[in-house]
C-alpha cells in the first residue's frame, strides 16, 4: 500500500505487489450484503433514514432536466404570452425560481461541459462547439456530477442528448464511462438534430429505428421507466432533451398553434416548447406515482439562450425577455436561462442572487453529502434552495475562444470581442454595462469608466487557463490477474480512517491508512482469480468532515460493449 504525493500526471508510481495481495470472490449474496460483509462497521448513508436538513432530505434523488436552446423568456412565469407552459409555471410557483441563472456558454457543447464538470469555459475541457471541425469530447481527467454521485452510491442514467463524440462505444467521453450506469439517446452533437432518427444508442449498442419514431417521445418513456424502477439506492436522472432545438420538427401538427398567423417554423417551435412542458409534467407525475417525489429534487434549466435558426424568429415570442442577444452571443440573452428547483419540501421563493450552471456539480455533491471537489469554479447553491443563503461568486466568466469573452462582477459586466468579430474591427472591442440600471445592455459605459474596464479585463484574463482541478475518486487498473486501486483525495478536507477493499471479501484484512490529505492518494494492490467474470466492485470507506463516506466503483474487465450489455 502507498500514499502518494500529487504529481502532474495524477497517478501513483508503480509499486511491488506483495503482502497486499488478497483474493476476491465475485459470486455470492446481494451487493448490499456483500458491502455489509466487507465493511461490517460502516453505516451507509440512506436518504430514507437520514434526518431532514433545511427542508430537503439527506441524499435526495436528483432529476436534472436540460432543455436545448430554450430562452429565458419562453416560459409563462418569466413573461411568455404566446406559448402556454402551465406545468413549468406551476413548477416555478411551487418551487424556487432563479431570476439570474446563467448557462455555461451561449451554445451547446461548452455549456454542457460546464454543467457536468463544475468548470466554466475558461477552464473546462470543452470550450467551443464542433463548428467546422471534429466533435470535442470529455476526457478521462474530467469528473462529472454523475461520476461523483455514482461513487457515492447513486444509480445513474442519462437520457437524451449527450453531445460529446465520437460516436463510438469504447471512448472515454461516452456517458457510460463518465458516470452513467445507463445511457439512451444521441452520443454526438449533430446527430441530435434528427428528431426522427434512424438509430439511437443504448449504452454501447447502436439501436436501429424505423425513422418514424419521435425521439423526444422515446426519451420521455425511458425516463419514466427509470423513475419507476425503484431500488434501495437514491438515483440521478439527467434528462437532456433536444427540445426545442432546430429544426422545428414535431410529431403531428402544431396543435393549438396550427392556425396561428405565424410562419410554419414558428408554429412548430411553439409546439416544441409546449411538448417540452408536457414532458416535464410526465416526469413529475412519475415521481409522484412512484411515491418518491418527497425524496426528490428536480432542477430544470437550459443550455443557452434561444436560437434563430431555420426560420424561427425569437423576437416574435420575446424569447429572451428583456435581454439583448440570443444563442451564440455573450450578451445576457445568450446566457441568461431559466432555472427552477422543485421539491414538495421546498418553500416557494424567487432568488435574485446570480448562479451559473457550473454551480450544479458542487450543489449535487453537497446534497449527496459527498466531499465537494477542490478547485472548481462552481459554488454550492444548496442554501439558496432552503433559504439559508449561500456564498456569492466574486465574478462569473464566459469564454468563446477567438470570438468573445465576458465577465460579470456584481452589477458590472464587461464583454471583449476578438478582432473582426461582431463588427469589432482589427483591434477588437470592449464594452461595459451596468446590469442593475441597464439589464438590456444598451448603454456602453466603457469609454466613461476605463479604470473599471481595465480592472475587469485583468480579472477575466486571470480566470482563463488550464484545468485547475486535482484528481478525485477511485481509479482502477488491471494487468493480468492484478488490480491496482487508487483513491485520490481531490477535495478540500482530509479523509480519515480510509479503508480500501473489494466487494465479496467476507473476511477482509482491510487496507487502512489513518489520513489522506487533499491532493494525496492511497494505492492498494489486489490479486484477481480467473472466476471474476468480468466485473469487480471496489469499495472505499472513510470519514470526511465528520460524515461517513462509502465510495463504490465497478471495474469491468471485458471489452466495453460486452460490459455494458452485461449490466
Amino acid at each position: 500500500m502507498q500514499v502518494c504525493d500529487r504529481v502532474s500526471s495524477a497517478v501513483c508510481p508503480p509499486f511491488a505487489l506483495g503482502s497486499d495481495i488478497v483474493p476476491v470472490v465475485i459470486n455470492g449474496p446481494s451487493r448490499r450484503a456483500l458491502i455489509a460483509g466487507t465493511f461490517a462497521s460502516l453505516a451507509i448513508p440512506s436518504s430514507a433514514a437520514a434526518a431532514e436538513r433545511g427542508g430537503l432530505p439527506s441524499r435526495p434523488n436528483i432529476v436534472v432536466i436540460l432543455a436545448d436552446d430554450l430562452g429565458w423568456g419562453e416560459i409563462g412565469v418569466q413573461g411568455q404570452r404566446l406559448i402556454s407552459t402551465p406545468n413549468l409555471d406551476r413548477m416555478a410557483a411551487e418551487g424556487v425560481r432563479f431570476e439570474a441563472a446563467y448557462s455555461g456558454a451561449p451554445l451547446c457543447a461548452p455549456s454542457r461541459c460546464a454543467l457536468l464538470t463544475g468548470l466554466h469555459a475558461g477552464h473546462g475541457t470543452v470550450r467551443e462547439n464542433p463548428e467546422g471541425g471534429p466533435q470535442l469530447s470529455l476526457t478521462d481527467a474530467d469528473l462529472t456530477f454523475a461520476e461523483l454521485l455514482q461513487l457515492s452510491g447513486y444509480r445513474t442514467a442519462c437520457v437524451g442528448k449527450w453531445g460529446f463524440g465520437p460516436e463510438q462505444p469504447d471512448q472515454v467521453s461516452h456517458p457510460n464511462l463518465r458516470g452513467f450506469d445507463e445511457f439512451f439517446g444521441y452520443i454526438g452533437h449533430r446527430h441530435a438534430h434528427q428528431y426522427f432518427p434512424e438509430y439511437l444508442w443504448h449504452n454501447g449498442v447502436r439501436v436501429q429505428l424505423d425513422g418514424r419514431s419521435y425521439a423526444p417521445h422515446l426519451f420521455r418513456e425511458r425516463a419514466v421507466e427509470f423513475i419507476q424502477e425503484g431500488g434501495e439506492d437514491p438515483f440521478l436522472l439527467y434528462f437532456a432533451t433536444n427540445l426545442p432545438h432546430s429544426p422545428s420538427v414535431i410529431a403531428g401538427d402544431a396543435g393549438p398553434y396550427e392556425d396561428r398567423p405565424w410562419s410554419g417554423p414558428n408554429r412548430r417551435h411553439a409546439a416544441q416548447v409546449a411538448r417540452l412542458d408536457t414532458d416535464v409534467a410526465a416526469l413529475l407525475r412519475a415521481l409522484r406515482d412512484a411515491g418518491v417525489a418527497e425524496r426528490t429534487l428536480v432542477l430544470f434549466t437550459s443550455d443557452n439562450g434561444p436560437h434563430r435558426e431555420k426560420g424561427v424568429t425569437p423576437r416574435l415570442f420575446n424569447s429572451n425577455g428583456p435581454f439583448r442577444g440570443d444563442k451564440r452571443e455573450v450578451y445576457e440573452g445568450g446566457i441568461r436561462v431559466p432555472l427552477i428547483a422543485w421539491s414538495p419540501r421546498l418553500r416557494p421563493r424567487v432568488v435574485k442572487q446570480p448562479v451559473a450552471s457550473w454551480d450544479v456539480l458542487p450543489t449535487l455533491a453537497d446534497l449527496a453529502e459527498a466531499p465537494v471537489p477542490a478547485h472548481l469554479d462552481g459554488i454550492s447553491f444548496r442554501g439558496l434552495l432552503t433559504g439559508a443563503g449561500a456564498p456569492q461568486h466574486e465574478h462569473l466568466v464566459w469564454n468563446r475562444p477567438r470570438k468573445a469573452q465576458a465577465i460579470r462582477r456584481g452589477r458590472w459586466k464587461a464583454i471583449r470581442f476578438a478582432p473582426n468579430i461582431a463588427g469589432a474591427g482589427p483591434d477588437g472591442r470592449i464594452e461595459l454595462y451596468d446590469l442593475a440600471a441597464d439589464p438590456g445592455e444598451r448603454l456602453d459605459l466603457a469609454p466613461a469608466r476605463p479604470d473599471l474596464t481595465d480592472e475587469l479585463m485583468i480579472a477575466l484574463d486571470e480566470s482563463i487557463g488550464p484545468d485547475p482541478r486535482i484528481p478525485y475518486g477511485l481509479k482502477t487498473q488491471i494487468s493480468g490477474n492484478e488490480i491496482v486501486v487508487t483513491l485520490h483525495n481531490g477535495s478540500t478536507m482530509p479523509w480519515n480512517e480510509v479503508k480500501l477493499g473489494l466487494d465479496g471479501l467476507r473476511k477482509v484484512r482491510a487496507h487502512t491508512v489513518a489520513r489522506v490529505d487533499p491532493g494525496m492518494a492511497i494505492a492498494v494492490g489486489f490479486q484477481l482469480p480467473a472466476r471474476s467474470r468480468g466485473r469487480v466492485m471496489v469499495l472505499a470507506d472513510f470519514e470526511a468532515g465528520g460524515r461517513p463516506q462509502l465510495f463504490r466503483k465497478v471495474h469491468r474487465t471485458n471489452t466495453f460493449p460486452a460490459d455494458v450489455l452485461a449490466r
